[in-house]
Formats: C-alpha cells, structure tokens, sequence
C-alpha cells in the first residue's frame, strides 16, 4: 500500500505552521506515538551504546536526537529535515541545552541527504517516514548512510493487517497530508533488498491508546489551547475532532498501527 499523493510542500506546511503547533500541544515535545517510552523501547532493541553517532531523518524539531544525547549517550547525532521552520525551532532548542556542538541539523530531503557513504553507526526515525515521498528511495538512502554492521531503527505509523477500504486509507492520507502508508511487511522488504538483516518487525501496540488519551485531551482539557492555535475556528476544532475520532476507531479494528522496525546492515 505505497501510493504516493502529496508532494513535499504540503507536508512543509503543515509543520511550519499551526497543525504542527497542534500536533506539539497533543503529543508533547517528541510529536510521535508513546513519547519518551516509545524512545526507549526503541533504543533498547536497537542496543543503541553510549559514544555511537547517529543520523535522525525526518527529525522535525530534533527531539528525538535530544533524547539520544541525554539518555543513550549517543557522541554525536546529524539531523535530516526539509522543514526549515522546525530545524530553526530544534537549532534553538539544542542551544539552549548545550548540545549544539553535539547534535547538527541539515535541511534537506529524506530521499537524497547529502551526507557521506557508511559513516553512521545507526540511522534513527520515529513515527516520520510516513512523510516521505518515495519509500523505495528513502530505504536505499538509509542502507547508504549506515556503515557495515550498522543498525537502522525507526517506528512509523502503518496500515495494519486489518485492511482499510480504499475510502478509509484516502481519508486517513487527506488528514494526516501522508503521500503514503507502509506497512510491516512493506519495509521489511525494501530492507531486505538493500543487502539488510530485519531483526524485529512489529506493532508496539501503542497506537490505540494513545489515540485514545489525544482525543480525551482534546475533548476535555486542551480545548481552549487547541483552539487559540487555530485562531478560534470552532468548525475547524470540530472537524479535526471528528477526523481524530476516525482513525481513533481505524486504530482498535488494527487498521493504523504503530510499528517498530530494526534491521541490520550486512
């Protein structure tokens, strides 16, 4: 199920401006499924070790390298975003913690980085790669940074076993402004055909509770914040309740899952 249907400036517009100031309200500082336990399950599987270098794509605000820094001791993170309002935010925010001589952003695409062939002890990615145009291209890129041995470690929102109709998926995909959704077996592949050893392919099993807490929040505490970020339109805040709602009940019949991908480089 990879059908490609946005191009890349609809998915700059919406973390440049107030979806994603939303999507940062809902989900905290590290805007994917599960926060900082999601952080750590995946370093766990993926024996991310202190004194590593790494390479985040799609790393938005750099959150997600910020957490590597910290807690894993990672030396030193590169960060791939095509956002430049995000990687001005994530600047920013390294800076203010120290870690900017640690942790380097670049604004580029997922699908063509610029950086050099098999340095990276390990490339990165939570819950973001649904973003990107070309999913064959992305894979290929990925095997390309990460030296022999290396470890690619992501989790990405994903069509489950469960099939959508073709309704459901175009809905989900004009919501979330996806070009497209993987699935388990889908990246598998890809990896596999890039010389690569898929280690785990699995659903955390995050995706519908927590679906569950950002509709609840919305609903009943963060209505107000929600909607001074939308500039006070009521229909709006309704509509992406209902839109939430929707893949809230995609999510318990395992039509969206999360899904927790770690493979090696052979």
């Amino acid at each position: 199920m990879f059908v490609e249907q946005f191009n890349n400036n609809i998915i700059r517009d919406v973390y440049s401006g107030p979806e994603g100031r939303l999507w940062e309200l809902i989900m905290g500082e590290q805007i994917h499924i599960g926060g900082m336990q999601s952080s750590l399950e995946l370093a766990k599987k993926a024996n991310i070790t202190s004194g590593s270098t790494g390479i985040d794509i799609c790393c938005c605000n750099g959150a997600g390298m910020r957490f590597l820094v910290r807690f894993q001791q990672v030396e030193h993170m590169n960060g791939i975003d095509m956002t430049q309002t995000v990687v001005e935010l994530g600047q920013k925010r390294c800076d203010e913690l120290g870690f900017s001589r640690r942790i380097e952003f670049k604004l580029a695409e997922a699908t063509d980085t610029g950086l050099p062939d098999a340095k990276a002890d390990f490339v990165w990615g939570q819950d973001a790669w649904c973003y990107v145009n070309g999913k064959t291209a992305l894979i290929a890129e990925v095997v390309r940074l990460v030296r022999p041995g290396g470890t690619i470690a992501f989790t990405d929102w994903l069509a489950g076993n469960v099939p959508m109709s073709q309704a459901e998926y175009t809905r989900v995909l004009a919501f979330m402004k996806f070009p497209s959704m993987g699935t388990l077996a889908g990246y598998s592949e890809l990896l596999k055909a890039n010389e690569c050893e898929v280690i785990i392919a699995e659903d955390t099993g995050r995706f519908s509770p927590c679906i569950d807490l950002y509709v609840k929040m919305l609903a009943e505490q963060l209505g107000y914040d929600a909607l001074k970020i939308i500039s006070f339109d009521v229909q709006m805040f309704e509509a992406i309740i209902e839109e939430m709602a929707f893949m809230q009940t995609l999510a318990h019949e395992q039509k969206i899952i999360q899904g927790l991908i770690v493979a090696k480089k052979l």
